[in-house]
Formats: structure tokens, sequence, C-alpha cells
């Protein structure tokens, strides 16, 4: 298996990163609060988690140990694959996930694309022995949009790439567009933080 990745980052996208190791270029399927802390060119170190299947083997890249040995507990509930798993944590921190899952909050767990309320409650009863209490410390603050594609592009492709309908992506992103002017206006970084609307955008469809 392999544990971590160090590297520069040669490429970011919304929904994963190329870290050029030795001359190869390794991608990295990360969520968008990861991935907006990379900035290409940069050296970096990601924790890893490999993911084998018979026609393919794909690597998740994660922010910190925390976000990643999450993402390996949540698979092992039933029905939650690797995709699902990283779409958990696109929506919630890995503290909200266990908030949730201690508090059997079935809403908030619901509020990710794919998972009902009886998914919701299987989830619960079979992670609340073992994943812990939450650890207290505050998610880092995510930095500028990374690469040089308009925030609303970003973000619908995020929102489709987590399962939601295009026309319910459109409704979302003009829900969060006042956010976005908002953060023009005052920003002193290079545009709006995509991850942040992300996470807005999918609050006001859960909301919907």
């Amino acid at each position: 298996m392999i544990a971590f990745v160090r590297g520069t980052v040669a490429g970011v996208t919304l929904g994963s990163a190329v870290l050029e190791v030795g001359g190869v270029g390794l991608e990295l399927h990360c969520t968008p609060a990861t991935l907006a802390h990379l900035r290409v060119g940069a050296a970096t170190t990601l924790p890893t988690s490999m993911v084998v299947r018979e026609e393919s083997l794909t690597l998740f890249g994660f922010l910190d140990a925390d976000e990643k040995s999450t993402f390996e507990l949540l698979q092992t509930a039933s029905g939650v694959g690797p995709k699902l798993a990283q779409a958990m944590l696109a929506v919630l921190s890995p503290d909200e996930l266990r908030r949730a899952v201690a508090g059997e909050d079935v809403r908030s767990l619901t509020r990710v694309p794919g998972i009902g309320q009886k998914g919701a409650q299987r989830i619960i009863l079979e992670l609340k022995d073992r994943i812990g209490p939450p650890s207290g410390s505050a998610p880092a603050p995510a930095g500028p949009a990374v690469g040089g594609e308009p925030w609303r592009a970003q973000v619908h492709a995020g929102l489709v790439g987590l399962g939601w309908s295009a026309k319910e992506a459109d409704r979302a992103v003009d829900a969060v567009a006042p956010d976005a002017a908002t953060e023009v206006e005052t920003a002193t970084g290079s545009g709006p933080d995509v991850a942040a609307l992300l996470r807005a955008a999918l609050r006001s469809l859960s909301k919907a």
C-alpha cells in the first residue's frame, strides 16, 4: 500500500490533483477542501489510500491523517464505497461526521448525495461504537480557488460529480452567487474560495 505521496503539484482539477514524483505523474482523487490547499508548482505531502479493483488502482489523497482514517473507516459500513466515502468528506468534515454519527443525526448524513434515511441509519448503527468522539480541532481554512477556471464551472462540476443533476447544480450555483460576489469585493487573494462555495451549494441543496 502507498501510505503517502510527496512531490510537486503538477496540476489540479476540481476532483483530483497530479503530483510529480520522480518524473512520474500520480493522480490523486481529493475532496475540494484538500484541493483548495494545493498550488501548482509547490511541493506537498499528502496521506493516501489506495483502492484496488480488478480493472483499476485508484489513489485518494487527503489533507491530513484524520481525513484519511475517516475515509477508510467509512468504507467499513455496509454500502459505503470509496466514491460515497469521499462524497461524505466533501460535505462534512471528519469531526462533523463524528458528531452526526454519535448524535444519530440522520438529517446531516442525508445531506450527502446517495445517502437516504435508511442508509444514514445503517451507517450510524454500524459506526457509532467505532468512529470515536470529535477531536475538537477546527478544520484548516481553505485557500483561494485553484486553477484559472471560473468558480461557477468548478462548483457546477463538483456538484454533478457528487451525484446531483445539472439542473440542481445550476440552481445551487445561483443560490451561492451572492456569496461569491461578496468574496470578490472583499478578497485579498486571487478569487472566491471554491471549496467554501461548494459546501455552501451543498447546504442549499440539502435544504431544498
